[in-house]
This record gives C-alpha cells, sequence and structure tokens, in this order.
C-alpha cells in the first residue's frame, strides 16, 4: 500500500501540465535523435545541460530523462529500417532488417515499440520497488565478478552470431583486439596507434557500428545494382494472434534480463540486447529462426534496451554512483539544481524521486503513440529512390560521427570499417560478434587486472568469491556442453551418407 501511496503521489506531480509538456519533448527530442544515424542521448543531453539553469528542477529532469529513454525507443528504426545502428540497436540490426527485407518491417517497428513498452513497464515497477535494495546489489559485484561476467558473456557468442562458432569467436577476437587501441589506462602507454594522434583516445563504438553495419549495407545495395528497396507492398502493422504470443514472452525475458543488467554498473543497455538476443537464441520454441527474421529477435532486445535504460536510474537515485557516460551528465543535471543524488535521496526529495518514476511511464504511453500508429510514417523513407536515399544517408552518417568528438579523422575511420564491413559481408562473416568482442574486452581487461591488483597476483579470487565462482562453474559447464554438441554433431555428420 505504501508503493501505492508513492506512486500517486508521483504522478501528482508527473500529471501537471507543465510537467506533461516536458516529458512530452523530452520524448520526442529523443526520439528524433534516435532516428539520425550517430547521434545519441549523450550529445543531445550534454548539449541542453545549460537550458536545465532556467527551466524549474522537476521538469528538467523530466525532460532529460525523456530524451535518454525515447532515444532508445528511436534507435530501432533506424536499425530495423536501413541496418544503421546506434550503440543499443546493434542487435537490431540483425533479425530487425532481416525481417524488412522479407516485407515484414511494419511489424518489425510494431514489435520493437510493444516489446519496449513492456520492457520500460517491468523496469518502472522494479525501480519504484525495490530501488534501495537493488541499488546494493552493485555493491556485491566485486572485479573477479565482473571479470567473470565478462567472460561468460564470450562464451556465449555462439547464440549472438549468425554463422558458424569458429567464425564468431574469430570475429570477436578481432574486436578485441580492435578494443585494446589507444592509450591504456592504468600505464598511460599508447598502443597499436602506430603514432596516429587520433587514435590515441580509442575507436569510437559509434565509428565500428555505422561502418560495418550502415556504410557496409549501403556499399552491398549498390554493389548488387538492384534499385528496388527493402520495403514494398502494403505495410502490415499488426501481429496476427499467433505472432503476438512469440512477442510476449521473449519481451517478458528481456525486461528481465534488462532490469539486472541496467543496475550493474557497466551494463546497460548495450550489453543488456546482446544478452537478451542470446537467452532468446538458447531457450526460445522457435530459436532455430532466430538470426533469419524472427520476431523473437526484435522482441527480447528491444525489451531489454528499453528496461536497461530505466533501471540503470536506480544506482545514481539510490547509491549515487553513475553506470555510463549519460548517467554522469545527468548526475551534472541533478547537481545544477542542487541535489546530491544518493541513499538521501527518496528520503529529502521525495517530490522529485516519484514525480520522476512516474514521468517515466507516462512518457512511455507518449513513445507508444510516437512510435506504433506513426510506423507508416516512418516506413515512408522508403518512398524515396534508393539512388537519393542513400546520400542522405551517408551525410546523417557523417555528421553523426563528426558531432560526437568534432573530429574529422572519425568520420575517415568509421569510411574504413564501411569497407571492412563490406570484405565482412562478401565473406558472410557476422559483425555482431565483433561489436560484442569491442565492447567486452576493455572491460573485461580493466577488471582483470583490479582483481589481480586487489589479489595480489592470485588467481584464487576468482573461484574464493561466491558470484565470480559461480559464474566460473557455469562457464565450465556451458563449454562442456558446447563441446559436446559439436562432438555429436560431427559424428551425425559422418555418419550420413553422401549426397551423389
Amino acid at each position: 500500500m505504501e508503493i501505492l501511496h508513492n506512486l500517486a503521489f508521483g504522478f501528482e506531480h508527473a500529471l501537471t501540465l507543465q510537467n506533461l509538456m516536458y516529458c512530452a519533448i523530452g520524448c520526442v527530442v529523443g526520439t528524433l535523435i534516435g532516428l539520425l544515424p550517430g547521434l545519441g542521448p549523450l550529445s543531445t543531453i550534454s548539449l541542453l545541460l545549460p537550458l536545465t539553469y532556467s527551466i524549474p528542477t522537476t521538469g528538467s529532469l523530466i525532460m532529460l530523462s525523456g530524451i535518454y529513454y525515447g532515444a532508445q525507443y528511436g534507435d530501432s528504426v533506424s536499425a530495423i529500417t536501413m541496418k544503421i545502428p546506434h550503440a543499443s540497436s546493434i542487435v537490431a540490426c540483425i533479425d530487425g532488417y532481416q525481417m524488412t527485407l522479407n516485407g515484414k518491417t511494419g511489424l518489425a517497428l510494431f514489435t520493437a515499440g510493444i516489446s519496449s513498452f513492456i520492457g520500460g513497464t517491468v523496469a518502472i515497477v522494479v525501480l519504484a520497488t525495490a530501488a534501495p535494495a537493488l541499488g546494493e546489489v552493485a555493491f556485491l559485484f566485486g572485479p573477479a565478478d565482473y571479470c567473470a561476467l565478462m567472460l561468460f558473456g564470450f562464451v556465449c557468442v555462439s547464440f549472438v552470431t549468425t554463422g558458424s562458432l569458429l567464425n564468431g569467436l574469430a570475429m570477436a577476437m578481432i574486436g578485441v583486439m580492435l578494443g585494446t587501441i589507444g592509450t591504456d589506462v592504468n600505464s598511460g602507454v599508447q598502443r597499436f596507434t602506430m603514432d596516429l594522434p587520433f587514435l590515441a583516445d580509442g575507436i569510437g563504438l559509434i565509428s565500428i557500428a555505422l561502418g560495418c553495419f550502415g556504410i557496409a549495407e549501403i556499399v552491398k545495395n549498390l554493389d548488387s545494382g538492384s534499385q528496388l528497396t527493402p520495403f514494398n507492398g502494403k505495410i502490415k502493422l499488426m501481429p496476427t494472434w499467433p505472432e503476438f504470443k512469440r512477442i510476449i514472452p521473449s519481451a517478458l525475458r528481456g525486461s528481465v534480463i534488462g532490469s539486472f543488467l541496467g543496475i550493474l554498473p557497466g551494463g546497460g543497455p548495450t550489453i543488456a540486447q546482446f544478452a537478451a538476443y542470446a537467452i532468446d537464441k538458447r531457450f526460445s520454441k522457435y530459436k532455430d529462426e532466430i538470426g533469419h527474421g524472427a520476431i523473437e529477435g526484435v522482441a527480447g532486445q528491444a525489451a531489454a534496451d528499453e528496461a536497461a535504460a530505466r533501471t540503470s536510474f536506480i544506482p545514481l537515485m539510490a547509491i549515487g554512483i553513475p553506470e555510463n557516460a549519460v548517467m554522469a551528465l545527468m548526475m551534472g543535471a541533478f547537481i545544477i539544481k542542487g541535489i546530491q543524488p544518493g541513499p538521501n535521496m527518496i528520503a529529502g526529495h521525495p517530490e522529485l524521486f516519484w514525480g520522476l518514476v512516474a514521468s517515466m511511464w507516462v512518457g512511455n504511453c507518449f513513445l507508444v503513440i510516437l512510435n506504433v500508429p506513426l510506423v507508416r510514417y516512418w516506413l515512408s523513407v522508403f518512398k524515396i529512390p534508393f539512388a537519393v536515399l542513400f546520400p542522405s544517408i551517408l551525410f546523417f552518417c557523417c555528421i553523426g560521427t563528426y558531432s560526437i568528438n568534432n573530429n574529422l579523422d572519425d568520420i575517415f575511420i568509421t569510411s574504413l570499417f564501411g569497407i571492412m564491413g563490406y570484405v565482412f559481408l562478401r565473406l558472410r562473416l557476422d559483425p555482431a560478434p565483433l561489436m560484442l568482442g569491442f565492447i567486452l574486452g576493455p572491460m573485461l581487461e580493466e577488471n582483470f587486472r583490479r582483481a589481480m591488483l586487489l589479489s595480489r597476483g592470485s588467481f584464487s579470487v576468482f573461484v574464493s568469491r561466491p558470484i565470480s565462482g559461480t559464474l566460473f562453474a557455469a562457464i565450465a559447464l556451458f563449454i562442456t556442453w558446447q563441446v559436446l554438441v559439436f562432438y555429436f554433431q560431427t559424428r551425425r555428420r559422418q555418419a550420413d551418407p553422401q549426397p551423389a
């Protein structure tokens, strides 16, 4: 009953005309930012942060929050329709774009929109009911535990790749090597930069994502010489009842995964989408279809992405620790308004905390209106001839890449990865494991070094801690299972007669 009372108190503040207006502005701006290649909530919030001085406290934080989780919604549109992802919509390119090629763009966008609504709703319930308690979960994870968690992500690469396991592991290792480029955070030594100053800060995730997915797909379409666009025919928006029954389980699984990973520092939407996709590819009844245009491949990752975006507020507001760059900017917005996020925030500023939580559900409703009924308008982009469309896409890719660091070198790096991505497509290599390795590799290295420093070089820390020990046991069982599956598949192929 106390939770219901607190939520009613929050809606009392969130449903004022002024706060509704700020919430709507944030959702619209976030969605539009998500549609543009390369741009994201980080650059938008940083540009709009000075506005918080002139906007009331609750309204400004509601608007900035709306931009953040609105961008997660908008990200899926460009990923599904044009295979141009942001950091939080990389996995949407796999099955979402395949559904577009199969003439099911409307269904894919509807699935992403309704799954994001489910994920956001579940995360808001988690945020409202268990923010103080769940915030303490982050304290239970030490460097050794995070190291084990990253390794578990690597052994699950077979669930992410749509090709062979060997090719997936090779692509993941390429991603790890790319992640080592730049200045070492511990020693300050530049690694693999070839004495090029613009590589001192490493390679940006957006450059790799836009190059390997977006530009590579454009080059592939141009190389084929086809003037046809991916979408043709009538827009089928509403799923059938059997299709809807396939959406719900994946969306709920993704919501739970995203809600948990959003709490952990270093987790967030980017890793949540990979985890949800891997779980769906293992436990879904239609796992054989995932990777070839399955609804589950869109629903699970969309729900996890949105859920993680919501629950990432828990470490910030409950502990005072921002888990990513966007949350660091949000923390700056809190401090600008004279509010220190942390354990005393709920008691000291209940109207702000519960108003922000309630506004997230209001924003969820706004985003469903923006992304589900207006799907037909998003699809109108395919009425433009591809010869006219692809220069515009390349232009926005360049603008988005340049806007991150205001550096022309980033455009050249993106172009280089566009060529690499095209080569991967010609060789039938899936770039998704590369992205997974690029994300997890630096995190694995950093946490491994921390664990070694804290344990004074003793590897026993990885098995003596309950969480890391359990994860390493799961890794061992998973590898054993994979080896057995590979062995029996090889025996079965040898036993089958060869075709004439």
